[in-house]
């Protein structure tokens, strides 16, 4: 990782707060300054900063898709027509209406875009990809991939792969 990318103010100590954060944002500020073996206002000042920063984006709850009738979760690669700025930035700014897309990457490779689709069903991925995909006038191509069963789906970033303090 660059260390351009790290913010400055995250060394060990923060390290072990964004870790255990994962695992229960839900905890008290007291149990969390235990964990981490810090007083409790060291603790808030961290998490304040780490907040302030950028770093922690945000506190969610994990929502099983299927349990709310959302089963079924297709990647679709998309290839764009030309790759102006006007039409990325145009494509960008349609994805980010669309509340079933979940994630969108650029990529490298045969398609621009892989796109994380959740619909409550086929019928429900095909009225979305008629009518809005493949009606945006610079979409070449569309290749979806309807997901069997999900193997693993991570939201946590483990503490294993994030850059040491001092290793940067």
């Amino acid at each position: 990782m660059d260390k351009s990318t790290i913010s400055p103010g995250v060394g060990a100590q923060e390290l072990r707060i964004l870790d255990e954060l994962q695992r229960d944002c839900r905890m008290s500020n007291q149990e969390l300054a235990e964990r981490v073996n810090l007083s409790p206002s060291a603790c808030w000042r961290r998490v304040r900063a780490l907040e302030e920063d950028g770093v922690i984006q945000g506190y969610v709850a994990k929502v099983d898709p299927e349990r709310v009738g959302l089963t079924d979760c297709v990647f679709a690669n998309v290839r764009l027509e030309r790759h102006s700025k006007s039409i990325t930035e145009e494509f960008v700014k349609a994805v980010m209406t669309r509340p079933e897309i979940l994630d969108c990457y650029a990529t490298t490779g045969d398609e621009d875009y892989m796109l994380r689709v959740l619909a409550p069903s086929v019928r429900a991925y095909d009225r979305f990809l008629q009518d809005f995909l493949l009606e945006l006038p610079y979409v070449a191509h569309v290749r979806s991939h309807f997901v069997l069963r999900r193997i693993k789906a991570e939201t946590r970033i483990p503490a294993e792969i994030f850059p040491q303090a001092g290793q940067r």
